[in-house]
């Protein structure tokens, strides 16, 4: 395991980004005994989507940012991924920071990747945070969604049409340099790898829906009224899949409504994990 500083200071000012033994690039902040919460990434960001985020969390929590396997400065993937895969990515990176159990935040892709992990490790959660993230869709809406990911296209080709399913029209006339920003960091992917999670977030739901046994932590599900991928309905039917879970719909915004309004966001991630991690502290 190697430290060193992060060469971009958009992420985290001053912090080291250290990478273990399997090639996963992460960051820690807050206070060392504090209750563990960790940030995992949509497809084609990194770790820098949490930033604002993250540093509000850390006033009281330990937070654990990372990039997923062929993201950001973690190692390229070796297969194409899955969401097994990726859950054993988590998995190795706590035991190698000795951690035994932590809240796992997931926003779309993560929040699969977390729920995934809640299945197959389900005495190392102690809560679960699943944003903007997708669910069971239709069988013709399923086969489309299969399709179009299946389809060459270069991540250039894709990015306008990306980023208006990601930001409100609004948000892109007058944030043009946060727009700017997301759009360099996805141009910046790995095409074929880029192309691999794409199939991913197409396919991996089907192995998510009516899990049995259930999911059974404590949980928030989120998601913006005008997100088209991750719709209200989908994010209905997660949490009525969970035993124990909570439902937000954050009005007006579209995908990536936590990197447009991130206090929409932080405040109720803040409340739900406070009262979360008390009550497991107290077990």
């Amino acid at each position: 395991m190697s430290c060193r500083r992060s060469p971009d200071p958009r992420c985290f000012p001053h912090a080291p980004i250290c990478i273990d033994d399997n090639g996963s690039a992460y960051e820690l902040h807050g206070k060392d005994d504090a209750p563990v919460v960790v940030l995992i990434h949509g497809i084609g960001l990194t770790r820098w989507m949490w930033r604002t985020i993250a540093l509000r969390l850390a006033e009281r929590f330990r937070i654990l940012v990372y990039d997923l396997w062929g993201h950001g400065e973690s190692r390229a993937c070796e297969h194409a991924p899955d969401l097994s895969m990726l859950s054993e990515q988590l998995r190795c990176l706590l035991d190698a920071l000795s951690i035994p159990k932590a809240a796992l935040v997931g926003f779309s892709l993560g929040g699969m990747i977390n729920r995934r992990f809640a299945m197959d490790f389900p005495m190392r959660v102690t809560a679960l945070a699943i944003l903007n993230s997708p669910h069971e869709r239709t069988p013709d809406e399923q086969a489309l969604v299969e399709s179009r990911a299946a389809q060459p296209q270069s991540i250039e080709a894709g990015i306008d049409a990306t980023l208006a399913r990601w930001f409100t029209n609004e948000f892109v006339r007058e944030r043009g340099d946060v727009v700017a920003q997301v759009r360099n960091r996805v141009l910046s992917n790995n095409p074929k790898q880029y192309a691999a999670y794409r199939r991913l977030l197409a396919s991996g739901v089907l192995e998510l829906v009516r899990p049995c046994p259930q999911i059974s932590k404590p949980s928030l599900v989120m998601t913006c009224a005008r997100d088209s991928g991750s719709t209200p309905d989908m994010s209905c039917a997660i949490a009525r899949e969970i035993v124990d879970s909570q439902l937000i719909v954050v009005p007006d915004l579209r995908h990536l409504g936590l990197l447009q309004e991130p206090d929409c966001f932080a405040i109720p991630l803040e409340s739900f994990l406070s009262k979360s991690l008390c009550c497991v502290s107290k077990e």
